[in-house]
């Protein structure tokens, strides 16, 4: 499985990982290894696309090439079947802000979003950005 596809599926909806026909553990997004065993016996799946925010930051001063889109906060989702993976919550700053540490744990659905890219991007056509929705929020 190639990252590209990994991302084309975000933005169709869907998070696609790895299932380790060796050992039963799921990876994402996709690597040539199994991330609990090592194995390469691995066959591409249709993961839930939920998960659980476990860690977030929120930048104020982006790094080159990203400082239009300050700030914007980034978090780790474990999800549903067990990896983690990194994207942005798709909230205001002063949302989060004000939500602070009760958005540990909350509940989301992942899908993807593109951004304009960047001199530092690999791919100079498209950037696709994994992005939190948080789910039960009034």
């Amino acid at each position: 499985m190639r990252f590209v596809d990994f991302f084309n599926a975000l933005l169709e909806g869907k998070v696609i990982g790895q299932k380790c026909l060796d050992c039963g553990s799921y990876t994402c997004p996709p690597k040539a290894t199994c991330d609990n065993c090592g194995s390469r016996n691995l066959e591409a799946v249709e993961l839930s696309g939920k998960g659980v925010i476990r860690t977030f930051t929120t930048t104020y001063v982006a790094p080159s090439g990203y400082t239009e889109e300050a700030p914007y906060t980034v978090a780790m989702v474990e999800l549903d079947e067990g990896p983690w993976i990194v994207g942005r919550i798709d909230l205001p700053t002063e949302e989060i802000e004000k939500l602070g540490q009760d958005l540990i744990g909350a509940r989301v659905s992942v899908y993807g979003k593109e951004f304009p890219t960047e001199p530092f991007y690999p791919d100079k056509k498209r950037r696709v950005v994994p992005m939190f929705k948080v789910e039960g929020l009034k």
